[in-house]
């Protein structure tokens, strides 16, 4: 194993597919879309071209941290953790396995970035991201989850009072919906000494017994308006980092691109008197979804619809910027966010969530990236 004192938790080497870059060499010279998949077993980054069959092995030649760190983002990771060149000769391969090899311009022109040669360094590219969205259920046949059951959930509370939920997405931040804050005032204040985030909190009658960590800052949306619906996410950043365990963990970020059919099930967190519950909903289409009564055409392209299942009661439970979670390739991913439209009783009247993959940008370069942490739209506790 590369990283041997690391704990890996993805359960299968996943297909991802990202952008539209070039991969140069005499069989392939035009623009096509690229896969990658980090192999479980050994770290060992692949890559892949459309239409191509053989996954190929990462020369280390021209490889650049801010690639990796590209590569677990466009994967649904927060960051890149861990990244190394691995020699050839520690590493058992077959006697058919070709290369790819990064283009030493890849920076200035990042679609021409591929192409297929041997290493001449004879090393190749291990890397690791955070973890995430590994340590679900089983199961979903029991109502009541045990802990662990969802390691990303957490509640927040102002001065010992639960008043929304969100999902771990990094050991030190947090989504949730924007005007979670904005109805409690969050945003309008500059002190943020009072508000707390409990994780791997399944029953809130043993608050104690939870993890505890201080809200350092708050970023919402800056295009988010306490008149409208859109745009209905915020970041929150702990004064210190969680320790990961077996009860709290983070959830995946969608990936760049991924289709999620219309019909899918998904799953969010119902708050009962005490305890978090499992709601299975289904997505639905934007054109179903706006041609309902309660919608009216007014679903943004920021916004997606979901219904529970023979008009589940329990779904008016559910918090107001908890996660809705969809189980993709063996990952559990964030893709929606419990909006203020969230409705529940009837089969035909869709909640409304925000649709986590339109702010994948916002969240890893503006927020992730630090560069608008600044301004009237950034408070920190005193």
């Amino acid at each position: 194993m590369l990283f041997p004192s690391f704990s890996y938790q993805e359960q299968a080497a996943k297909l991802h597919r990202l952008s539209t870059v070039s991969c140069s060499s005499l069989f392939l010279i035009h623009p096509v879309l690229v896969f990658f998949r980090i192999n479980r077993n050994n770290f060992l980054l692949e890559v892949q071209a459309e239409g191509q069959s053989n996954w190929f092995l990462v020369c280390h030649e021209n490889w650049d941290v801010s690639l990796g760190m590209q590569i677990c983002r466009w994967l649904g990771h927060a960051r890149l953790t861990h990244h190394k060149g691995v020699n050839l000769t520690d590493v058992k391969l077959n006697t058919t396995q070709e290369f790819a090899q990064i283009l030493p311009n890849w920076k200035r022109n990042i679609k021409d970035k591929w192409q297929m040669s041997r290493c001449p360094s004879g090393r190749i590219v291990a890397l690791k991201c955070s973890e995430c969205g590994s340590k679900a259920p089983q199961t979903m046949e029991r109502k009541d989850p045990s802990p662990g059951h969802w390691p990303w959930q957490v509640t927040l509370y102002h001065e010992a009072n639960h008043f929304c939920a969100g999902s771990m997405v990094s050991e030190e931040w947090i989504v949730t919906a924007a005007h979670c804050q904005a109805c409690s005032g969050f945003l309008f204040h500059s002190r943020l000494s009072g508000w707390v985030a409990f994780a791997g909190l399944e029953d809130h009658t043993s608050v104690k017994e939870q993890v505890e960590a201080a809200v350092e800052k708050a970023v919402p949306h800056p295009n988010y308006s306490s008149r409208s619906p859109d745009y209905d996410i915020a970041m929150l950043k702990l004064k210190e980092p969680l320790r990961f365990s077996d009860t709290v963990g983070a959830v995946c970020l969608p990936q760049y691109h991924q289709d999620i059919p219309s019909g899918s099930t998904c799953w969010i967190s119902a708050q009962d008197t005490t305890r978090l519950e499992n709601v299975p909903v289904t997505l639905l289409s934007t054109q179903k979804c706006n041609s309902s009564c309660r919608m009216a055409g007014e679903l943004s392209p920021r916004m997606l619809c979901a219904h529970y299942l023979d008009g589940n009661t329990e779904a008016c439970k559910a918090k107001w910027g908890g996660p809705l979670v969809c189980l993709l390739e063996h990952v559990w991913r964030l893709v929606g966010i419990g909006s203020q439209r969230t409705g529940c009783k009837e089969p035909e009247q869709p909640g409304v969530y925000t649709e986590v993959a339109e702010f994948l940008d916002w969240i890893h370069h503006d927020v992730f990236g630090l560069l608008q942490l600044q301004g009237s739209y950034v408070y920190r506790a005193l």
